[in-house]
């Protein structure tokens, strides 16, 4: 019997599991983050052995018949950034005396989308604090969509509607804009009441500007204006994200699958979203087939 195990790293952990050939669950673990752009390429190594080393020895399976692990973390999307992580961790595991057939890594993303079809042609738009969108087609060709950051891109995200709900404030505190709910919430929430504290928070303490999105959304649900008209944007532009994958992939019918908390769980924004998705017609929406991790390993198993 063959073994593989797949690895969903992200910011805050690691999971691991570790199955047999037809994706059986035989053990799984978490660890700590694996982001490595933040955390060093030698830090998040020690984690990824420790995870693979605890699977192995917990399991009792003979490390000679682990056919292949693979990696989908925060960072990878790059190949220069996955293969500094991929060499990095080859040589300590090397000097931890782990010997691998095939160790691979991949961008967090990548998994999700392998993981959401269980390997088959359809995309993922992810709506985090960034947002991201990647399909695959009958081929087997990955296509993107969006991306592009903060400073050009991550329209729909966490990130651009806290921008524009703190954008509105500073207009409202600065006498340029009218009133909106989201002023009180900020002052409740982070005891901002003047246009001097926002300006502090923002440039001085590094304050989280996608924490101001539920906010945003708890205003619009009370028909706030601003916020209203915010999540009305951003939602077109997460619609935009689709239409462009879709024209991609070439699919008569496009099978989406999401992720992220903003655009999955029953809040006005995701029902505006998910009602304009709705309208397109040939779009069909569906829950991930599996977890990441499962996707990690599925990956695996192709690549070895």
């Amino acid at each position: 019997m063959k073994y593989f195990i797949g690895l969903d790293g992200g910011g805050t952990k690691t999971k691991c599991i570790l199955t047999d050939e037809n994706y059986n669950s035989i053990y799984e673990c978490t660890g700590g983050p694996s982001n490595f752009l933040m955390l060093g390429t030698e830090k998040v190594s020690e984690t990824i052995f420790n995870l693979i080393n605890e699977a192995i020895t917990n399991s009792k399976i003979n490390e000679d018949d682990l056919e292949a692990v693979l990696i989908g973390t925060t960072g990878a999307g790059r190949v220069n950034d996955a293969n500094s992580l991929k060499e990095t961790f080859l040589n300590y595991s090397h000097q931890k005396n782990l010997k691998l057939k095939n160790f691979f890594v991949e961008s967090d993303a990548r998994i999700a989308l392998e993981g959401a079809f269980s390997g088959k042609p359809g995309s993922i738009l992810i709506a985090g604090t960034g947002s991201i969108m990647f399909g695959k087609d009958k081929n087997g060709v990955i296509h993107r969509v969006g991306g592009c950051g903060r400073f050009i891109g991550d329209e729909g995200s966490g990130f651009m509607i806290g921008r524009k709900g703190l954008i509105a404030v500073s207009k409202h505190l600065d006498g340029r804009g009218n009133p909106t709910l989201l002023t009180d919430f900020l002052r409740s929430e982070f005891n901002i009441d003047d246009l001097p504290t926002l300006i502090t928070k923002i440039y001085k303490e590094n304050f989280d500007i996608a924490s101001v999105t539920p906010f945003v959304i708890k205003a619009a649900e009370e028909n706030d204006i601003a916020c209203l008209k915010i999540l009305e944007e951003e939602s077109d532009e997460l619609t935009l994200h689709v239409k462009a994958i879709h024209n991609l992939l070439k699919e008569e019918t496009l099978k989406l699958s999401l992720i992220g908390s903003t655009i999955t769980t029953e809040n006005l924004y995701a029902k505006m979203f998910q009602e304009k998705i709705n309208d397109l017609g040939n779009v069909k929406l569906q829950d991930p087939d599996y977890p990441p991790a499962i996707g990690a390993v599925i990956m695996a198993k192709n690549l070895s």
